[in-house]
Formats: structure tokens, C-alpha cells, sequence
């Protein structure tokens, strides 16, 4: 059997160009952000000058200060309670969706029943339509439940699309735990309890973890709905704050720039600390061969 032919050196530098280009390419907006971040003016020319060619000149932490300080007209931290908004939210999602799709997905990965595949099908066309497009009828719903204003509200509208499709994913991720393991379960004695605690939910953490970060995402980054139901701003999430920095006459590029950073922060440190538990989730079964 021949060895691997071992590319040219030519090929391997043409190789390394296109990935530097395309990194360029993907890692400049973001530097765009910082550079607007780190310097004091608003302006989304960030002051730059014909003759200014030292661009780390000038930099400072000011924005940041000025977004993490802001305070209402009673003198209390406004962004610490924004930010707990955004957190309880998000996590209330994630947990009303995990919880209601583990035992949905693995009633429609196990069970044959009257109406399972209409109901998988009424899931999917769910997630069809934009959030916008029921923020009227759940307008409605909620004032006549006098939820507005209310971070449950807002954690039950959110959940409204997060489980459908955490029930679609869970029940992608059951169908791939072999069924023999349960019925060896089941011969020993244990109950279907016992099988879908013991057995079943442990099997399928990494599929836990990517579907409990996606709903956590979709909550932690959406702005239509929570603008829409929330008009005290001790109720707005992060995604409403940075708004308030888009002006009819003018915007605030700097802090929305600072404030933009902020709000990525917890999703990029979610994403390094569940990286392991994410990969498996997407590319491999219950089990591995």
C-alpha cells in the first residue's frame, strides 16, 4: 500500500493564504466592534483623522464604564437589573423547554400513539413562522393574564417556540438509544421511571446541553417580543437596553458598540465551557459502537 502523497509546499502556502484571507475576512467586523468599543467618541467614524494612522491610540474602557454603571431616576443599578432580566429569562426558557420536551420526545421516540406523527408535524410547522407574526394574539394573552411587564410572561412566550423544537431535537437523539438497553432494563425490574432517569437522560446529556444552550440563545438574544410586551425599563432584557442607544437624531456607536461586547460575553463563555458536551450533541449518537 503506497504512502499518502505529502502535498506540495506551494499548495500548503496557497492553502494557509485562503484560510488567513477568510479569517480576515470573518475577524474584521468583529475588531470593527472592539475599536468602536474602546474609544471615547460616539461617533461611528470613531474620530479617525486623514493623518491618524495609529489606530490603538486613544483607547479606552470609558463605554464600557458608562454602560455597566447606567442607573435609573432613583439612583439604582438599572444595568445589574437588566442583566438578572436577561439571565432569568433566558434560563427560565431553557428549563421549561428541556423539561416539557424530555418527556414529550421520548413519548414520540418510544410510544406509538393516535396522532404522533400529526403532532410531530404541528411542531414543525411551528417553527415556521417568525415570533413576530403571534406577538398580537400573545399581546392579548398575556394583558388578559397580567403578565406584561413580567419576566414569567416573557419565559412562557419564549418557550412557546423553544419546545417545539427542543421536543424535535430530544426526539432525534432518543431514536438513536438502542431500545434493547431498555428492555434489559425492564427484565432486571425497573420501572419506566427508573429506565427514563437511569438510563435514558443520562445517555442523552450531550443532546441536553445543545438544546438547553440554543433555547438559552434564541431567549438571551431576541429584541422584537420583549420590546414589544415590556414597557418599564427595571423589565427590559439586555437586547431592549441596547436600543435605548439608537436615537431618532443620533447614535450612541460607542456604548452600543460596548454594550454589544457585554451582552456576547456570557453566550461566548457558555459556548467555551459546553464545548465538549456540544460537539457530541451534534455529531454523535446514544451510544457510542
Amino acid at each position: 500500500m503506497s504512502a499518502r502523497q505529502t502535498p506540495s509546499m506551494a499548495r500548503v502556502w496557497g492553502y494557509h493564504a485562503i484560510l488567513l484571507a477568510v479569517s480576515l475576512a470573518v475577524l474584521y467586523p468583529v475588531m470593527w466592534v472592539w475599536k468602536m468599543a474602546l474609544t471615547p467618541s460616539q461617533a461611528f467614524d470613531m474620530g479617525a483623522g486623514d493623518n491618524d494612522l495609529h489606530f490603538l491610540s486613544g483607547l479606552s474602557l470609558q463605554n464600557f464604564v458608562d454602560v455597566i454603571n447606567t442607573q435609573d431616576a432613583t439612583g439604582a443599578w438599572l444595568f445589574g437589573q437588566q442583566l438578572a432580566n436577561s439571565l432569568i429569562v433566558s434560563v427560565g426558557t431553557s428549563a421549561i423547554g428541556v423539561l416539557l420536551a424530555c418527556t414529550a420526545g421520548y413519548a414520540m421516540s418510544r410510544f406509538a400513539f393516535p396522532g404522533r406523527d400529526v403532532g410531530m408535524n404541528l411542531f414543525l410547522i411551528t417553527q415556521m413562522f417568525p415570533g413576530v407574526v403571534m406577538a398580537i394574539p400573545l399581546y392579548i394573552l398575556l394583558d388578559s393574564l397580567g403578565l406584561l411587564d413580567s419576566l414569567l410572561g416573557l419565559a412562557f412566550v419564549y418557550a412557546t417556540t423553544a419546545v417545539p423544537f427542543c421536543t424535535w431535537n430530544l426526539k432525534g437523539y432518543f431514536d438513536t438509544i438502542p431500545v434493547e438497553l431498555e428492555e434489559a432494563a425492564i427484565m432486571d425490574g425497573a420501572s419506566r421511571w427508573v429506565i427514563f432517569t437511569r438510563i435514558v437522560l443520562p445517555l442523552a446529556r450531550p443532546a441536553l446541553v445543545v438544546t438547553a444552550l440554543f433555547s438559552f440563545m434564541t431567549a438571551w438574544n431576541e429584541f422584537i417580543l420583549a420590546a414589544t410586551f415590556m414597557s418599564d425599563e427595571r423589565a427590559f432584557t439586555l437586547p431592549v437596553v441596547m436600543q435605548a442607544y439608537v436615537g431618532d437624531f443620533g447614535t450612541e456607536w460607542g456604548r452600543f458598540a460596548a454594550g454589544a461586547i457585554i451582552v456576547s460575553l456570557p453566550v461566548m463563555l457558555l459556548f467555551f465551557a459546553l464545548q465538549k458536551h456540544l460537539v457530541e450533541g451534534l455529531t454523535a449518537g446514544g451510544v457510542k459502537g
